[in-house]
């Protein structure tokens, strides 16, 4: 990780979270500046303009502008007027079920739904192909199935209220006791 310039500082812990934000970004696709964009939006009190958040992390005007276009793409920010100024500001979405289902809208876009079409693909390939064997077609239709069945959960999972989900994850270990019932560990 690399500090942040020393032009605004941070809180420690607003810095370090910035930065850790910023390296996680990778696991769901986007560059260690945007993550780091949002991270500084999510805990701002305030909006902020491109120039503030250029300033507070040390990055070229042009990067703070493409990744601002991409957190809107996604969802995670969105404009803020501030009266009496002309310049956009930015706010990030702060309710973090909102944050996770945005950031699991992307993944799947990218991940998900390829992978089922290229699975259908692969299927009708394999069942007029005398040389893929049922064991391969019987293995490609059981990760055809399991991606099937993770994106049907998704889409039921991503209509959920907030407050529901919250309470539908939180019960969790709950529900693993009652499955895991007569089972020897």
């Amino acid at each position: 990780m690399t500090e942040i310039t020393d032009k605004i500082k941070l809180p420690k812990a607003v810095e370090r979270f910035v930065l850790h934000w910023g390296d996680l970004g990778g696991t769901w696709g986007v560059n260690r500046t945007v993550a780091q964009i949002h991270a500084l939006l999510y805990l701002s009190e305030q909006p902020l303009n491109a120039e503030d958040i250029q300033t507070q992390l040390g990055v070229a005007r042009s990067n703070v502008s493409n990744s601002l276009k991409e957190l809107l793409g996604l969802k995670l920010v969105k404009r803020y007027p501030v009266p009496g100024d002309r310049r956009d500001h930015f706010v990030a979405e702060v309710d973090v079920w909102q944050v996770a289902r945005h950031i699991a809208a992307a993944r799947k876009a990218r991940e998900i739904d390829p992978a089922l079409a290229t699975l259908e693909d692969c299927l009708a390939a394999a069942a007029t192909d005398s040389q893929v064997s049922a064991e391969q077609i019987r293995r490609l239709r059981e990760m055809h199935e399991f991606t099937a069945t993770m994106d049907r959960w998704y889409e039921k999972m991503s209509s959920l209220p907030s407050s529901t989900l919250a309470r539908l994850v939180s019960m969790g270990d709950a529900v693993v006791k009652v499955l895991s019932l007569g089972r020897k560990n």
